[in-house]
């Protein structure tokens, strides 16, 4: 049965969950060429390989980081509640500004500098920090951590918006009337406003590494965790048969509809235009609307699958969650370091391979620095 205790189990599970995929995202990319990271292989992918990672990346980009905007807005107006605007503005910049900060002046210089996987000349450091701070570039190079810098606007914004005008709890009718209808109209209101964005702001682009053409999912997705916490509808949701059919339904038709969008029109088969990334085209709100009511799907359906199969605590699982934000911190040279491990075998072995492979070294690898760093005074309580 769902626990009734004010820890919910589930959404820290769900969570835990969330962290594996954006480490084994990364991973892909690293051998798919398909997204922006810090390195990737030296061998191209084929043309159906590559189908496969976008398949994959796809459905994974389509809900993780909504989901995780979802969750944040949950807590965040609960926390704001309990604490006020000024604690926990204070809050709010300890647990997300500071590993911000700390991921621009030592992590990403650190993989620059240190770890150096382009094998470029050495740059010295004080010349480097020289440019990096007086050319602004520092702002761009949050890495992951854009999340966190994201999260601590949204959660400013939030609490500007409750000192003029206090949000307090609803007790509407809302959690009793959870239907297809309004999770379609929902779902259409996503496909609108990220088509309208994607016009000016396609997917590739970027500023100081927002990627603004996903941001209308995660800024409608924050100020739903926030409604969902103030009108106490989200564990209705989780066990409603709606999202139960909606993940469903987006496990078996998403594969087959990306895979009709990604072979009729996009550059990767036939070198067309590409419409599908943005613009006034009717292939981007297309794949708008693809991604968008696949992405919605599966996030409830993994709402309702957490609910009710994984409302439980072990020592594992809380182990793994209260190490999930200082893996999301950390991964990101750990993977690279083991990229350049990996090198030599890029021409001999298959990319899903080593893809499996770095992932999997990647998790063991972050989780185990993350337990480290959880020890260290100062930083335990900010990761």
């Amino acid at each position: 049965m769902p626990s009734t205790t004010l820890r919910q189990p589930w959404i820290d599970n769900l969570r835990t969950l969330v962290i594996f995929l954006v480490v084994i995202q990364h991973a892909c990319v690293t051998y798919s060429h398909v997204g922006s990271w810090y390195v990737m292989s030296t061998v191209l992918p084929s043309a159906l390989q590559k189908l496969i990672f976008i398949e994959w990346e796809g459905h994974m980009q389509s809900f993780f980081m909504g989901l995780l905007f979802l969750v944040s807005g949950y807590f965040a107006i609960q926390s704001l509640q309990r604490h006020g605007p000024g604690a926990f503005i204070r809050e709010r910049l300890l647990r997300l500004g500071i590993p911000t900060l700390l991921y621009m002046l030592i992590v990403h210089p650190f993989i620059v500098l240190g770890l150096n996987p382009w094998g470029g000349q050495p740059t010295p450091p004080l010349a480097f920090f020289g440019n990096y701070l007086t050319s602004g570039k520092f702002l761009a190079s949050t890495g992951p951590l854009w999340f966190a810098f994201a999260l601590l606007i949204f959660c400013l914004m939030l609490a500007g918006w409750h000192a003029l005008r206090p949000l307090g709890y609803i007790d509407t009718k809302t959690k009793d009337s959870i239907t297809g209808a309004r999770l379609i109209i929902f779902g259409a209101g996503l496909t609108l406003s990220t088509f309208l964005v994607r016009i000016s702001q396609p997917i590739g682009t970027s500023l100081i590494n927002f990627q603004l053409c996903y941001f209308a999912q995660y800024i409608l997705a924050f100020a739903t965790g926030v409604e969902a916490a103030r009108q106490g509808w989200l564990t209705s949701l989780a066990r409603s048969v709606a999202a139960r059919r909606a993940g469903q339904l987006a496990i078996i038709l998403g594969p087959i509809a990306l895979l009709i969008l990604l072979t009729t029109g996009d550059p990767l088969i036939n070198d067309t235009a590409y419409r599908l990334e943005g613009g006034l085209h009717i292939e981007s709100l297309a794949l708008a609307d693809w991604e968008q009511f696949t992405g919605l799907g599966i996030a409830l359906g993994l709402l309702s699958w957490f609910y009710s199969r994984w409302d439980m605590q072990s020592t594992v699982l809380s182990w793994l969650s209260n190490r999930s934000f200082a893996v999301y911190f950390i991964h990101t040279p750990v993977l690279v370091a083991v990229t350049m491990t990996l090198r030599p075998l890029e021409s001999a072995f298959n990319p899903f391979l080593l893809a499996a492979l770095l992932a999997a070294s990647g998790l063991v690898g972050s989780y185990l620095l993350a337990d480290i760093i959880k020890r260290i005074p100062g930083l335990r309580s900010i990761l």
